[in-house]
This record gives structure tokens, sequence and C-alpha cells, in this order.
């Protein structure tokens, strides 16, 4: 089995990845929705919860239609979300690594159609004692 020090790297390095990651206009959630998952599976882990949800003001937790679960609603500008992938061995350990993030025009190079990516608004601590550093690469540090 996956050491806890590892699942916590690897799942705070989907949040990481997802959190940076620069994409099209009109790309729905679930599109970019496994980024979050890459390097669990790279090591053959998965979670069973969304990787995130919209948030609101008056209704409950999850507001929908924004997230990344199987709607075809496509992210756009203004949109609140969460990123929060998991890991759960049952019996032994439970990670979740969760930042609420604002999607915004991002400034890239190209005079194409708008890109989009995530602005953090809220940080999670993270415990320094779970990373294992050799496994991240240079862009998440």
């Amino acid at each position: 089995p996956v050491p806890l020090q590892e699942a916590y790297t690897r799942v705070l390095m989907g949040n990481i990845d997802l959190s940076r990651l620069v994409f099209p206009s009109n790309t729905a959630g679930r599109t970019v929705e496994s980024l979050a998952r890459r390097a669990l599976w790279d090591v053959g882990l998965n979670y069973g919860h969304g990787t995130g949800h919209g948030i609101g003001n008056f209704l409950s937790v999850h507001e929908w239609p924004v997230g990344f679960q199987s709607n075809n609603v496509p992210l756009a500008a203004g949109m609140f979300t969460s990123i929060e992938p998991g890991y759960y061995r049952d019996g032994e350990f439970g990670i979740r690594i969760e930042d609420i993030a604002l999607v915004v025009e991002a400034q890239t190079k190209s005079e194409e159609k708008p890109f989009l990516t995530f602005e953090v608004v809220s940080l999670v601590p993270y415990d320094r004692n779970l990373i294992d550093l050799s496994l991240l690469s240079s862009e998440q540090v």
C-alpha cells in the first residue's frame, strides 16, 4: 500500500495541477477534472467523491451547476468553485485538500479566443511533515 506521506503528497499534486491549469473558455469542468486525479492514478489510487463544486450565497454547501462532475456547464469567468481532491483508505486515514477558486481570464501570449484559469482565493494550511518534496515537480514547488 501507498504510505500516508505519499498519498498526501499526491493529493496535493492534484490540487496544485488543477489550480494552475490554463484552459480554453467554454470548457466544462468534467473535461479538466482528471488532472486532479492524475498523480493518484499514476500509482493505482483514486477517490470516490467529486473534485469540486460551486460556491454561492444562499443555497446549501454545494451550489450547482458549477463544478467538475458530469454536468455539461462550461466554466466561465466569475464562477467560484472548490478544488478538493482527496484519498481515503478504509480504517486507516483520509485526506482532502480543499481550496476555493475563482475562474478568471488567463493572461496568454495568444490573440485567440480567451483562455481561463483559477485564482485561488482561500488556502488550507498544508502539513509540511506529510509532503514528500521528491515527488513534486519544479512547477508544483
